[in-house]
């Protein structure tokens, strides 16, 4: 097992990493910016090192700081969270040059499948169904117009380096095209520093259904069931659940088995996701491969049963895969609501400020992975995500009626937070009955009464 791992990430996932490495008896070192020098990952980590200003372009994504905090602090393995460079393959190809483990697959595997457009012509080769699209990369507006023409609209243009929902554009029309190709582009340089896009139909209202997969070097790959992550705005996941109410016991074993295949194919080892969006005919096509921890990771935590972030590390230092991962069972529902620091009723305004007041949900199946406390400062440079709620029951209407009293309990004053319309999305009959889609929300907002 590593003596000392450096995570290159901030917020709940840095603190979640924190916690998992302090129960396999692991010394941890967290990197910073200024505007995160009081955030709690910084506070509860061994070590601590400011590697810039609060800009992720100053900081969080600059390879050759980070490095040099890993170097300093002389440590055995580095892991990357979510975003910012955990799809990276230049990173982990310095990583090990430099004889740090990076946490997470080979950076081989990383080209060919975080990369999202190599990753559709790797599904594609493995027989794997793919929505139409384009075969490359498109290097200007003139090869999007052509691309979309010979798709035919709508279309999504898409970040190869994306994640998250961002660097994303449905486009309906050619007078829409090139402002959206234009800003998307802007976007995935800025969040990931690469502006490389692809193209693809764009399937009206399917559904968004994940398969979490992970491997050891053993040659074992498992899959551990599915998340319908159909409840989103602009590309944003809202709400998680696990299993989906959509997807029927025949059609789990069919995404399964193409997921767990590929990986095996390639050679996959630690955890990732294969994204699938499915019609309502049951018809799965493959959409993108994220080589990393997903935000929603908690959902299959609690129904599995396992701790997705303690198997990373083991697997990344050799070991097997868990027996009881290996063997798993799921054994009841989940949901996550991502509590963002956001105005619901302002159009989802970004609201960054000074927490107040704090007082997170507690009791039976619930839990809370946050790094925000009384008088934290929410910055304004980074994603607006604050705080995950999960909550676990027998059933899905146990579920939801504990994540309903869960909302209600959580008290965050200071800030607008998106509590309240996620509640009401809890209250509404459509997703009690599990009848959504990826265009659902924006439906729903339609019909919400203006404050």
């Amino acid at each position: 097992m590593f003596n000392k791992i450096l995570i290159a990430n901030r917020g709940e996932i840095a603190l979640r990493v924190i916690r998992a490495c302090k129960e396999l008896g692991v010394r941890t070192v967290a990197v910073y910016s200024k505007a995160d020098e009081k955030s709690m990952h910084v506070q509860l980590a061994d070590d601590a090192i400011c590697i810039g200003p609060s800009p992720s372009s100053q900081s969080y994504l600059m390879i050759d700081r980070i490095i040099a905090a890993a170097e300093i602090a002389n440590v055995d393995a580095i892991h990357p969270g979510y975003g910012f460079l955990s799809e990276n393959a230049r990173f982990a190809r310095i990583c090990e040059a430099c004889k740090i483990k990076f946490i997470g697959p080979s950076a081989e595997v990383i080209e060919m499948m975080g990369d999202k457009n190599m990753a559709r012509a790797t599904a594609k080769k493995f027989k794997l169904p793919i929505t139409p699209g384009t075969d490359g990369i498109l290097k200007t507006e003139k090869e999007a117009r052509e691309a979309a023409a010979a798709i035919g609209y709508p279309v999504m243009i898409k970040a190869s380096a994306g994640g998250g929902g961002r660097g994303m554009r449905p486009v309906h029309n050619e007078a829409a095209l090139i402002s959206a190709f234009a800003s998307a582009r802007s976007e995935a340089e800025k969040c990931f520093g690469n502006g490389d896009m692809y193209m693809e139909k764009l399937i009206l209202n399917p559904h968004h259904i994940e398969i979490q997969i992970i491997g050891d070097s053993k040659g074992n790959v498992v899959h551990l069931g599915e998340r319908d992550c159909s409840l989103q705005r602009r590309n944003q996941k809202i709400i998680e659940e696990c299993p989906s109410p959509f997807i029927s016991d025949k059609l789990r074993k069919r995404m399964g088995a193409a997921s767990v295949k590929l990986c095996e194919e390639i050679g996959y080892v630690n955890a990732g996701t294969i994204e699938f969006l499915v019609d309502n005919d049951e018809n799965f096509y493959f959409m993108e491969m994220n080589t990393r921890i997903q935000v929603e990771h908690p959902v299959t935590e609690e129904v599995y049963g396992c701790d997705l972030i303690k198997e990373q590390i083991r697997l990344a230092a050799g070991y097997p895969l868990s027996e009881h991962v290996r063997k798993n069972t799921p054994r009841a529902h989940a949901i996550e609501c991502r509590i963002n620091a956001e105005d619901p009723y302002n159009n989802f305004a970004p609201s960054p400020g000074k927490i107040l007041d704090y007082y997170p949900p507690g009791g039976r199946g619930v839990r809370i992975d946050s790094h925000i406390y009384a008088g934290y400062e929410v910055p304004p440079y980074y994603d607006s995500m604050i705080a995950k709620l999960i909550v676990t029951g027998a059933t899905r209407e146990i579920a939801i009626a504990r994540m309903k009293r869960a909302l209600t309990e959580f008290k965050i004053e200071g800030i607008k937070s998106t509590i309240p319309f996620q509640l009401a999305i809890l209250n509404n009959s459509d997703f009690r009955s599990g009848r959504y889609n990826i265009g659902w929300v924006e439906q729903f907002l339609q019909k919400q009464p203006k404050r």
